[in-house]
């Protein structure tokens, strides 16, 4: 039978006896929802996440990584006022040095960009503790964001285990009109499908459409995929990738990946690029979009251009265009922050490094940065133009800024116009435009970049250190700076549970919603009992609290749709667990949020009717009856609710399945692991 390209890598990568009781045929569909493990070739970890992630891979006992590359980035945390950040990396390292890891420095970039143009290979999975590890979809990876746990079981060996996705097409025709980015391609999907609507999905991008964008555009839209919700998003791995990898000086490492004539999915989606308008995520959503012509006008005091959505050097190239010879507003403030030490040094031989400085840029590090609230934090309500990914309220830095989402192309409008200004409606030669799409620098023979000054960038790995082999690395000492603790154990299972609702939140919570980022808290991530008076902070200032009043005794938090949605922090699980969180109960959760709870022993329940969460308050109590049975049997939950309005019996779905339950039952994902789970 004719298979999607998702589907013909995951069966490729199916670990059988880690899901004895899930029958697989190959070349045949997996039976969406079943139970699957596959094999993870490659891991990546960042500094905000990565500290937590080996310190529990140190837990499971193994000597060296298994994976075939695992690579320990330091991107985000790079803001050191302190002692805390530089001790967690000087951890990091050590850790790379012990293990066998790949160790990008500070400074040498972001980890999706540097990933991409380093060591991603076509065909192959990745596992990243960030939930944008999805952008190695634009070279043909299964690429999935995951918690720290689940990476460190991924290293030490073991399959990864997920629900079988479903598979949405998304046919691309026409090609990109000078003005509109690929930004805009991945807000139009939104706009479609929601930040919901890619729960328990994978998007694969085909047709003719696809075939003109370049692997920078490819990897903008699968790394925003992580805003539908999706588990991954993927592109064919063509001749156009081939001559990306080639330019990195890893050509032999291109093998070709694509669906199967025939292939059908289970939805279809279709997009005409050559129609398409330039698009924003409007405050404070990515998924509140709306055409550029719709909010032209608007006054902007602030542009941002990078992240590991848009920070290529096709990406500044675009901005270059457009700033050239002409100078940023007045009332704008504009920082440009490249997606790696490579693009920084192509930048420069092309020139295009001096034509943004001399329109004004600001030059701000290769790393996350604003993104996460690291600096450059906008105006008080300012309005604030970001090629960013995420726009949720106080991500920013500045709780009431008004960001928007946005191509470079629209943020380098707006930076010299002053206003939310349709680039399509500019004048300005695009010397990277031809009549097949936008063509990328890295062909060569644009802007004066050479093939030479290419490879050259692509191939100076001085930033990167490699594995030491196995007996050099016995004598690698771990470095523990005083802010680093010991990873919390999860709790025991208990058979029974009555406990107070704390916190009844409503819906699309986000992660930076359950544990922010930023300047204040990110260098506590290594510190689990100091980050975990921040939880939930932006939603109740005082459920700290609430929670030291209760004795960290056990509690139930209540919430609505796509609870979770966001990053893959774990800390979003490991502070309410550290407080006593033993239950949350919800009307949807996202995916990557649920595994979190589980994985560190916190039951996720949904509402069988969702008109039940409106009758939970908080204060009243909850009592799940039949705990023990549901966990070992796979029943609903039953819950008593017991409040002012009197006492009643509800239903919680249960949709964990047996290896989920049997994690909660063995006391978490460590435990389960050291028992010999798979």
């Amino acid at each position: 039978m004719a298979l999607t390209l998702a589907e013909k890598i995951l069966q490729a990568h199916i670990v059988k006896e880690a899901c004895p009781h899930t029958e697989f045929t190959p070349g045949t569909p997996i039976q969406r929802g079943a139970d699957i493990a596959i094999r993870i070739d490659q891991t990546l970890t960042q500094d905000a996440t990565g500290t937590m992630t080996y310190l529990q891979f140190e837990t499971i006992g193994i000597p060296r990584v298994k994976t075939e590359l695992s690579v320990s980035y330091i991107d985000h945390n790079t803001l050191q006022t302190d002692f805390r950040n530089m001790d967690d990396h000087r951890y990091l390292q050590s850790i790379a040095a012990k293990y066998g890891l790949w160790f990008s420095r500070c400074g040498n970039g972001i980890c999706h960009q540097v990933h991409l143009e380093r060591f991603g290979k076509p065909g192959k999975t990745l596992l990243g503790s960030d939930s944008h590890t999805p952008t190695g979809g634009g070279i043909g990876m299964i690429a999935i964001g995951a918690g720290g746990l689940d990476v460190a079981v991924a290293m030490g060996g073991g399959a990864f285990h997920l629900a079988m996705p479903k598979i949405y097409g998304v046919k691309l025709t026409g090609s990109l009109r000078k003005g509109v980015g690929a930004k805009d391609v991945i807000l139009e999907v939104l706009r479609r499908e929601t930040v919901k609507g890619g729960v328990g999905a994978i998007y694969e991008y085909f047709g003719s459409g696809a075939e003109s964008l370049t692997v920078p555009q490819r990897a903008t839209i699968t790394n925003m995929g992580a805003e539908l919700g999706a588990t991954c998003s993927i592109f064919p791995s063509d001749a156009t990738t081939k001559a990306f990898l080639e330019a990195m000086g890893r050509g032999a490492e291109w093998s070709q990946q694509q669906a199967d004539q025939g292939a059908e999915y289970d939805k279809l989606i279709e997009i005409d690029l050559s129609v398409l308008k330039p698009l924003a995520a409007r405050p404070h959503s990515p998924d509140a979009v709306a055409e550029i012509a719709s909010e032209a006008g608007t006054p902007v005091t602030q542009v941002c251009i990078g992240s590991c959505t848009n920070s290529s050097l096709d990406d500044l190239a675009a901005v270059a265009a457009i700033v050239r010879g002409k100078r940023i507003s007045p009332g704008v403030e504009a920082g440009i922050a490249p997606g790696s030490r490579t693009t920084l040094l192509m930048a420069e031989k092309a020139g295009i490094l001096g034509d943004l400085i001399r329109a004004g840029f600001r030059i701000l590090e290769s790393a996350c940065g604003p993104c996460i609230g690291m600096g450059f934090a906008p105006n008080t309500e300012g309005v604030s133009l970001r090629t960013f990914n995420r726009n949720f309220k106080g991500r920013s830095g500045t709780a009431d800024a008004k960001v928007y989402l946005v191509s470079p192309e629209t943020a380098a409008a707006a930076a010299i116009t002053g206003v939310i200004t349709d680039a399509t409606t500019l004048d300005y030669s695009d010397p990277c435009l031809t009549e097949k799409g936008r063509q990328s620098l890295l062909d060569g023979g644009l802007c004066g970049l050479t093939q030479a000054d290419i490879m050259g960038a692509a191939t100076d790995d001085s930033m990167l250190i490699a594995p030491l082999d196995q007996q050099e690395a016995q004598a690698v000492e771990i470095v523990r700076g005083p802010n680093i603790k010991p990873c919390p154990a999860s709790p025991a299972f208990q058979p029974s549970l009555t406990l107070p609702v704390l916190l009844k939140a409503a819906d699309n919570v986000s992660t930076d919603d359950i544990m922010p980022a930023g300047t204040k808290v990110l260098p506590f991530r290594s510190n689990i009992p100091e980050i975990s008076k921040f939880t939930f902070e932006r939603i109740d200032e005082n459920f700290y609290a609430k929670a030291e009043k209760n004795g960290f005794a056990g509690c139930v938090v209540v919430g609505g749709e796509n609870y979770g949605q966001g990053s893959s922090r774990e800390h979003a699980a490991l502070g309410p667990m550290y407080l006593g969180v033993r239950v949350v109960l919800v009307k949807s959760f996202a995916r990557i949020h649920q595994a979190n709870l589980i994985n560190y022993g916190i039951i996720p329940i949904t509402f069988a009717d969702p008109a039940d969460y409106d009758t939970i308050q908080e204060g009243d109590t909850l009592e799940v009856t039949n705990l023990a049975a549901a966990i070992e049997n796979g029943e609903e939950f039953s819950i008593k609710v017991t409040g002012q309005s009197g006492t009643r019996t509800i239903t919680g779905k249960n949709t964990m399945a047996q290896r989920s339950r049997d994690i909660i039952k063995t006391g978490g994902l460590a435990a389960y692991t050291r028992a010999g789970g798979q």
